[in-house]
């Protein structure tokens, strides 16, 4: 069985890749970041997101059991700091978000009514897509959230087109286009990666690198393993990161956003993260130890990594507490709208297939 590579310790939180061989070595570089220095108030608000996402997540995945939830369900347990570290960085509204099918945890990040997203999962009328999106493929213009893409890297083309727009448009956004080591070895992420470097569209390229794409180690699927230098050949600067450590992820975002509105072009976050749930509901996961799960819940689990950082800010167990408990109140009313709320009406099929009616 196949070991994983472990996100790195704190040493090195945030590595930089060195400039490609035949590069210009004048050119300007990343720095290589620090952890954020969080407010109290930040802490509290990153613990909060987090414990929603993994709450949220744990309710999808029984809903899923009671069949409730149909079609492909992909869970964010374990990967809660990537999304939260850096959406708490952007700026709703204004920097646009697209990623892959695993893609709950994106949206609850940047704001969006955890109602909504319930809805959604289960086919509800309520839900952010009418309920016609299901797990794999919400949306919102409105919160500049570009899906949910089930077509592994495709989301990476989508992603240069958004940048392309901000930049064509010079709305001052930034696009975040996520994608995760599985799709890191698709052809059109590296035509992505070309097109963003030569007319140095505003765009963060965030991998996701959970250790297993589908069911395959990253050292066995990939001949380079360290995926920050994927962009080297194209000049696009990268930064490896522990993306278990919420302060990490946020370092690092603000260094990429400084990168990026200064001009420099596209810039390249490998997130060293793990995910302790199976590819999908469908996964049984026997491809690795439950002791190595374990392992990693016990020694880098996001939230509890938070929760020490509260408590040497001298926030109590009693509010903590009092968070976890406003938590779960509030993914059990997400998931009794859900319940509640109606299915699509049949002449729902034929909306939303044009963009306009001919």
């Amino acid at each position: 069985m196949a070991k994983p590579t472990t996100p790195r310790a704190s040493t090195a939180k945030a590595k930089a890749a060195a400039p490609a061989a035949g590069a210009d070595h004048n050119r300007p570089r990343p720095q290589t970041p620090t952890d954020y220095k969080a407010s109290k108030e930040e802490l509290l608000e990153f613990y909060r997101q987090m414990v929603l996402i993994r709450r949220f997540e744990e309710k999808a995945g029984q809903l899923y059991g009671l069949g409730l939830i149909g079609g492909f369900c992909h869970l964010y347990i374990g990967q809660e700091a990537v999304a939260v570290g850096i959406q708490s960085a952007l700026v709703p509204g204004k920097d646009s978000v697209i990623t892959g099918y695993r893609d709950h945890g994106h949206m609850l990040a940047y704001g969006i009514d955890p109602n909504l997203i319930m809805a959604e999962l289960t086919g509800r009328e309520a839900g952010i897509s009418r309920g016609k999106g299901g797990s794999m493929h919400m949306f919102s213009v409105e919160h500049k959230f570009f899906g949910g893409h089930g077509i592994v890297g495709a989301q990476v083309s989508l992603g240069a087109g958004l940048g392309f727009a901000h930049k064509y448009n010079g709305d001052g956004g930034v696009c975040v286009a996520y994608f995760g080591d599985g799709a890191a070895n698709q052809g059109q992420v590296y035509e992505s990666f070309n097109m963003a470097e030569l007319w140095k569209l505003p765009i963060i390229f965030v991998i996701e690198n959970n250790q297993y794409a589908m069911g395959t180690s990253v050292n066995r699927a990939s001949s380079e393993d360290q995926l920050y230098r994927r962009g080297e050949s194209f000049r696009i600067p990268g930064l490896q990161v522990d993306g278990m450590d919420v302060l990490a992820v946020r370092g690092a975002i603000e260094e990429a956003l400084k990168w990026v509105h200064d001009g420099n072009g596209p810039i390249l976050l490998e997130m060293k993260t793990y995910r302790y749930r199976g590819h999908s509901m469908s996964d049984p996961a026997k491809y690795r130890s439950r002791e190595e799960v374990q392992a990693m819940r016990d020694k880098s689990d996001p939230i509890e990594g938070v929760k020490k950082y509260l408590i040497e800010a001298g926030v109590s167990e009693e509010d903590i507490k009092g968070i976890d408990q406003a938590i779960r109140k509030t993914v059990a009313e997400a998931a009794d709208f859900a319940e509640s709320s109606p299915e699509p009406e049949l002449h729902e099929l034929y909306t939303d297939v044009l963009v306009e009616q001919y």
